[in-house]
């Protein structure tokens, strides 16, 4: 059998860098260098209608082995990796028994793994770290969540007396980028719930997330020459500063935690003649999501009274919803994984994805679909690590909800 570890360190050494400025399906070809070898492995694993769509979507089947019916269910992870850093040429390392200490990651750029900026690393003395060489992300988002689950397929093909119901498999391009369920099959799929394995962690049970929304704000001007622009030039990047100056200081991710909403300034791009503002909103109450959301157009327009009409547009679009709206109605589905949890020996972290997953999409297309942990910390950059044993408490608990299912 191949451990989760020798999986989990190929995976990261293949590019799938997703791209958000990209119109193709999926948005960039690598992702499909992943998918086919994870098509390979299934097959050769022994399981079953394993196929890989036009849409770079992989799926496959564990059959049941017990004659009753219990519900079908499945385990979705992403292949892409964040575009915020490249995951080209990924040299992952192996720290074994940490020590507690600074972590020199890379000694020639001076990039050091501290606990004294990430006092989480704490808790893992003892454990044995993968983490990058300080020159790109490592991948654990989401390549520990796809190791975990192809190692617990395995784990059952290989232990028959494991009971189960069929367990579906899904491998999604694009979740980075927020398309991660845009052409997911959900009926193809044919699973009654599902969990992705995408959260951080060792522990975390997610079944909120934000309500999500994306706003493009385009600020049109007008150049001249400034010698002689007096009553004549418009300068977009001064309409733009209003419009920033305008959102509310505090609602900003890095004065937000628990169940705060923000406004997030993601990107701003400008000269005289135009300038581009890309904003994201999130709130965990639907109610206080709508007000945000009016709140931008009603400044847009109280930008264009001043400016004149057509000064500044406005493209407004949700995302995704709060997936607790769904995953309500059938919580039972929760209360199997924190019982799976417990029993081999992980203490349930339940709290609010202050983000979102596939999961939040896949419950509202009919696919109730609760996040657990893929173990890795730190994600999108060069400081992420995952530790060993986190990763092997994901096949476990994969396992055990498989068998809990079976016994209900």
């Amino acid at each position: 059998m191949t451990t989760v570890v020798e999986r989990f360190l190929k995976y990261v050494k293949i590019d799938t860098r997703s791209d958000e400025d990209s119109t193709t399906v999926p948005s960039t070809a690598k992702q499909l260098n992943l998918a086919r070898e994870l098509v390979k492995e299934m097959e050769e694993m022994g399981l079953k209608n394993v196929s890989l769509d036009d849409n770079g979507y992989v799926m496959a089947e564990l059959p049941s082995n017990i004659d009753k019916d219990v519900p079908v269910i499945g385990f979705i992870a992403h292949m892409d990796t964040s575009p915020d850093m490249t995951g080209e040429n990924v040299n992952p390392q192996i720290v074994k028994n940490y020590d507690g200490g600074d972590i020199i990651l890379n000694k020639d750029q001076n990039v050091v793994l501290s606990p004294s900026e990430f006092p989480e690393l704490r808790d893992y003395v003892g454990q044995d770290l993968i983490t990058t060489d300080g020159t790109t992300l490592l991948g654990a988002d989401d390549k520990a969540g796809i190791a975990g689950i192809l190692s617990a397929m395995e784990y059952l093909i290989a232990h028959p007396e494991i009971k189960h119901g069929t367990i579906k498999i899904g491998f999604t391009p694009d979740e980075e980028v927020g398309r991660g369920a845009d052409h997911f099959d959900v009926e193809k799929f044919g699973a009654d719930l599902a969990y992705t394995v995408d959260g951080g962690r060792v522990g975390e049970l997610e079944y909120e997330s934000f309500n999500a929304a994306a706003a493009k704000i385009k600020i049109k001007g007008r150049n001249v020459h400034p010698g002689y622009a007096a009553g004549k030039m418009v300068n977009s990047i001064l309409i733009a500063n209003e419009i920033v100056g305008s959102f509310p200081a505090d609602e900003v991710p890095e004065k937000t935690a628990g169940y705060d909403g923000f406004y997030h300034l993601n990107s701003i791009h400008g000269e005289v003649e135009e300038t581009n503002l890309h904003y994201i909103i999130r709130d965990f109450s639907r109610e206080n999501f709508e007000r945000r959301k009016q709140f931008v157009v009603d400044l847009v327009e109280k930008m264009n009274k001043k400016y004149g009409e057509g000064t500044v547009i406005l493209d407004l679009n949700d995302q995704y919803y709060n997936m607790k709206e769904k995953i309500d109605e059938v919580k039972y589905i929760v209360d199997i994984a924190f019982e799976a949890m417990e029993a081999v020996g992980v203490k349930p972290i339940v709290r609010p994805i202050r983000g979102g997953t596939d999961g939040s999409r896949l419950s509202f297309m009919g696919l109730p679909t609760p996040n657990i942990f893929a173990g890795g910390e730190n994600f999108h950059g060069k400081y992420e690590y995952v530790p060993i044993q986190s990763l092997e408490k994901v096949v476990e608990v994969i396992v055990k909800i498989s068998e809990l299912f079976a016994e209900r």
